[in-house]
């Protein structure tokens, strides 16, 4: 069994490696643009799918896909990019509750086998005042970051509660709904755990 997660980013991959397994990553070449009248889950579930797909087509092994969108109040919250709109983003979100959906898909290159699931994590800001959101986002520089915080990081602060089964859905990876998702592909993790790798 191998692993490749279509993937780039440093936190998914962060987040892998805490089941102490092997894997690679590769970067999927995946159109991100959402499709008129898409709904978060809708969307999510299908590039999280287009990720794992183009990686499986060009390798061997269990391809893991995954995204990610933060929605409040209808509206799906992009990267910052940088303090001017992480600023706006963290005022727009003071008070209120966002929700994340993050899209799961396995593909098996051999098989051709496709799964896919939908996580849900709910996020309740406190009332922020502009000064702890301006410290907040020069301590953090949180501007790659959907809704502009790292909840790994000082983002705790700016939260009143959390709501998901997985807390390491809010970070992009959910670790448990991956594991059930690879026992369906005949995948035990307990075989493939390493002391080090």
């Amino acid at each position: 069994m191998k692993l490749i997660l279509a993937s780039s980013s440093l936190y998914r991959k962060s987040l892998l490696a805490k089941l102490c397994i092997p894997f690679t990553s590769e970067s999927p070449d995946v159109d991100e643009t959402p499709l008129t009248n898409e709904k978060p889950e809708q969307l999510v579930s299908r590039l999280s799918l287009a990720k794992a797909a183009s990686v499986a087509a060009h390798h061997q092994g269990i391809a893991i896909g995954s995204d990610q969108v933060a929605c409040v109040d209808g509206k799906i919250l992009g990267k910052p990019a940088n303090f001017s709109n992480a600023f706006k983003q963290l005022t727009f979100l003071s008070g209120r509750t966002v929700t994340f959906y993050t899209g799961l898909s396995l593909c098996d290159s051999q098989t051709g086998k496709q799964e896919t699931i939908v996580e849900t994590f709910d996020v309740s800001f406190k009332h922020l005042s502009p000064k702890s959101i301006t410290r907040y986002l020069e301590v953090e520089t949180p501007y790659d970051c959907a809704g502009s915080f790292k909840s790994e990081g000082l983002g705790i602060c700016l939260f009143s509660s959390l709501e998901g089964r997985d807390p390491n859905t809010l970070v992009g990876l959910p670790l448990i709904a991956l594991i059930e998702l690879l026992t369906k592909f005949d995948v035990d993790i307990f075989d493939y755990i390493q002391k080090s790798l």
